[in-house]
């Protein structure tokens, strides 16, 4: 990382406006999840963006808040999150669950600047120094501090998800498809139901002049050209 940084925004991503603490429960650091009862903001502390390497988000989380804990900088570099989202898809009745980062390319951290709007000096060779990192969003060596809808935002897909994961459905009540597998093969259609517990997608096809519902796997159906 540099000191000298560019103002470019991320798509898709919230523009920048002692002893070791005992991990969470299943290995992952407490500042490397948001928890019901966390402050929006430590005080005289602000969220910035960091740029990393993709496919390096979690390693370079779980780095810095060990050199943190190491270095005894928790007053000045509070959490890290990776906000990530848990889908579970179902194909030939058998479940997969996936785990996706949100933001690929970015990390978030809570810290604490100078007076004059830069990072302290022992936070940032801390920060530079780690493999897979890149600059802050921002410009001029001063990070551009999220602002307070992108925080909520950004928190909200951090909270530690205890149960079970949300079943994504690629398809909408009412959308025109094409039945691609089975004995309905090259059937247009229009999904009349979502079964999300089931992974099933109810299609309305007309047989022999007539409607018929009939459910079919996600994967066994397209959405139609003629949408």
């Amino acid at each position: 990382m540099t000191q000298h940084q560019d103002q470019t925004q991320p798509a898709s991503v919230p523009s920048a406006t002692a002893a070791p603490a005992p991990a969470a429960t299943g290995g992952v650091h407490p500042n490397a999840v948001m928890k019901p009862d966390d402050p929006m903001v430590h005080e005289g502390m602000n969220w910035f963006v960091l740029r990393v390497a993709s496919n390096k988000e979690t390693s370079v989380r779980d780095t810095l808040l060990r050199k943190v804990q190491i270095e005894h900088m928790d007053h000045l570099v509070k959490r890290i999150l990776v906000p990530t989202e848990k889908t579970k898809t179902i194909k030939g009745g058998k479940q997969r669950i996936t785990e996706n980062k949100l933001y690929p390319g970015y990390v978030f951290v809570e810290m604490k600047l100078e007076d004059d709007g830069r990072i302290p000096q022992d936070v940032f060779f801390l920060i530079k120094e780690t493999t897979g990192v890149g600059d802050f969003v921002g410009t001029k060596g001063r990070p551009t501090a999220m602002k307070m809808h992108e925080i909520e935002k950004m928190q909200a897909a951090s909270m530690r998800v205890e149960d079970q994961p949300q079943i994504k459905m690629v398809f909408e009540k009412g959308e025109a498809v094409t039945i691609k597998e089975g004995p309905f093969q090259g059937y247009e259609g229009t999904v009349d139901e979502l079964l999300p517990e089931k992974g099933l997608v109810r299609v309305l096809v007309t047989i022999f002049g007539r409607q018929a519902p009939v459910e079919l796997e996600e994967w066994h159906i397209s959405k139609s050209d003629k949408a």
